[in-house]
């Protein structure tokens, strides 16, 4: 480390002033130069020149910084968040690398190398050799590059690592708690105890592999069962001793900062844990019974909401007509369906496409499911007063392009929607409604004149989720008489059930759409205030049955997955 701060302290002594490096490396004129130290002289605190020339907008943090890197003789890191080792970082306290903008990058044979913002900080490099045991090696980087690092590696305040998980839990470990808890510091020290602890991780990690939506914990009569949702089902994963049943709410309520001592009245919060280095959500939701209380925790995994559109089971004619509604310079478009029918994965595939260098894309959400970079995501909250529509308003005098509000709730929320689309807007939403010519009226219903929705509507999306057979166990299927009648024949497939599916002939689900594309006929009888059967008749579009039967026509899905969430057989 020595031989690194004699040649930064050489570097320091024997080159030029940082002004003159840059008047020779052609990225500053003298004119500014002489300006910027004029006003350096004139500011009342001290100030640098390097952050008098930031400050002006001569030049920018990053051409300071390469200029200094190339005096001071070390690299300049421009994209730490992709070489940073995660596992590197943890050898700083995070309180450190927060109030001295520094990341450790990683270690390679005794040598640590760490980004700074600050190259000439020598008793810094110093702090963090004595901090870490290591020799240091410098690099330069931005400070708002270690910033965005710290975001992406360092979790929040509630958030808990648990990558690294066993997945052997034995029956001798729950004999720790020997009886009900009852008092508070009875219910605090459980809950802490390694094996409540070591379950609650377990379930959420392993919860999160198999790919399920939520978490469900059910005390009975002295039983407890814990049941996952995968792929829009539940079944049962464990059934733990009963007498963890409090120390394992107990234990999730810590983690979401709820009140364990409240067990008369639903709570609701949330917490993150990190996995594979991606952020994972947990919605947490409690609720007393007749046996203790109902836990029941939503898993929001960001990978599952990233999707490209072609990957959603769009047919080829039908993504190419909804690209061109969701390319329309301004109006409303709609996805409905049932809560869960993958309405906000979407919404996010179609975001992720948009060309945000050019146009201000902005969202209003509750919650925020998965973070798009170049995108402004608001988080509702309306115990604070931020609702959908105070939100909304104060988002218009934002200056958007493109707004996304996460559901039209209200008559108020659907008005300003309405407003935003006649004034330039291009407005995302989601309803709850059965199929597309049903948001029509429903908008209706919310107040919104027909002339304005017939203005402003430019196409509605119903959409469903069905599962899809396993490819590992896929097999040929005869089908009932009832099922052929139904669908009108043809050849099925099944899955037989193996390990891979857990026995369930599925895995992974597909959308099944309905796009409405309103024609001028359309459009002037929801003008004209027609009712919902006459809507109806005017419409002309492959319904959601239909969309279905043609997965299942292609070996996607069984028509009994189509005609279970279309509609009964008869």
């Amino acid at each position: 480390m020595t031989n690194l701060h004699d040649n930064i302290k050489t570097s320091i002594t024997a080159q030029a002033p940082l002004g003159q490096l840059l008047l020779r490396r052609g990225v500053l004129s003298a004119e500014q130069l002489e300006n910027a130290l004029a006003f350096q002289r004139g500011c009342e605190e001290r100030k640098l020149i390097g952050e008098v020339l930031v400050e002006l907008g001569y030049v920018d943090e990053r051409g300071v910084l390469e200029t200094l890197a190339e005096a001071y003789g070390i690299p300049f890191a421009s994209d730490t968040a992709r070489l940073a080792d995660p596992k590197v970082i943890e050898l700083l306290p995070r309180e450190f690398l927060e109030e001295h903008g520094v990341l450790p990058m990683f270690l390679v044979r005794g040598v640590l190398t760490v980004a700074v913002s600050e190259p000439a900080n020598l008793y810094l490099i110093e702090e963090i050799e004595r901090k870490t045991g290591q020799t240091v090696q410098i690099v330069a980087a931005t400070a708002d590059d270690i910033e965005a690092s710290h975001k992406s590696y360092l979790p929040a305040a509630n958030v808990f690592v648990i990558d690294e998980i066993y997945e052997d839990i034995d029956d001798h470990d729950f004999a720790v708690i020997e009886q009900e808890a009852t008092e508070l510091a009875d219910l605090e020290e459980d809950a802490g105890h390694g094996p409540v602890v070591k379950l609650v991780n377990f379930l959420i990690y392993s919860a999160v592999q198999e790919g399920a939506s939520d978490i469900h914990i059910e005390p009975d009569d002295h039983s407890l069962r814990v049941r996952y949702r995968v792929d829009g089902k539940l079944y049962e994963k464990i059934q733990p001793p009963y007498k963890m049943q409090q120390a394992i709410a107990s234990r999730i309520k810590i983690m979401a900062n709820l009140d364990i001592s409240e067990r008369r009245l639903p709570q609701d919060g949330d917490f993150n844990v990190m996995m594979d280095g991606r952020p994972i959500d947990l919605r947490v939701s409690t609720m007393p019974s007749k046996y203790g209380e109902i836990v029941v925790l939503r898993i929001i995994d960001s990978k599952n909401n990233r999707l490209p559109l072609d990957s959603l089971g769009f047919n080829e004619q039908m993504l190419i007509d909804w690209k061109s509604i969701v390319e329309q310079p301004n109006g409303v478009v709609l996805v409905t369906g049932p809560t869960g029918s993958g309405k906000s994965t979407t919404l996010y595939s179609v975001l992720s496409q948009l060309d945000t260098d050019e146009i201000n894309v902005a969202t209003i959400e509750d919650p925020i499911e998965a973070q798009i970079q170049g995108i402004n995501q608001s988080q509702i909250n309306d115990r604070a007063g931020f609702t959908f529509s105070k939100a909304l308003r104060s988002m218009l005098r934002q200056d958007p392009d493109v707004l996304m509000v996460g559901e039209v709730r209200d008559a108020e929320t659907a008005a300003i929607v309405s407003q935003a689309a006649l004034t330039g807007h291009l407005v995302f939403s989601t309803l709850h409604t059965n199929d597309s010519i049903s948001a029509v009226t429903r908008l209706i219903n919310l107040g919104i004149e027909p002339y304005l929705v017939a203005a402003t509507v430019r196409g509605v999306l119903a959409q469903r989720l069905v599962r899809k057979i396993c490819p590992h166990c896929k097999t040929a299927w005869e089908g009932d008489e009832a099922v052929r009648n139904a669908c009108g024949g043809g050849e099925y497939f099944m899955g037989a059930g193996c390990n891979r599916c857990r026995g369930t002939g599925f895995a992974g689900r597909i959308g099944i759409f309905e796009l409405l594309i309103p024609t001028n006929e359309l459009l002037e009888a929801i003008g004209g205030g027609a009712s919902l059967q006459e809507l109806r008749t005017l419409t002309e579009h492959a319904t959601l049955r239909i969309d279905g039967l043609e997965k299942v026509a292609n070996g996607l899905t069984t028509p009994e997955e189509v005609l279970c969430v279309t509609g009964s057989i008869g």
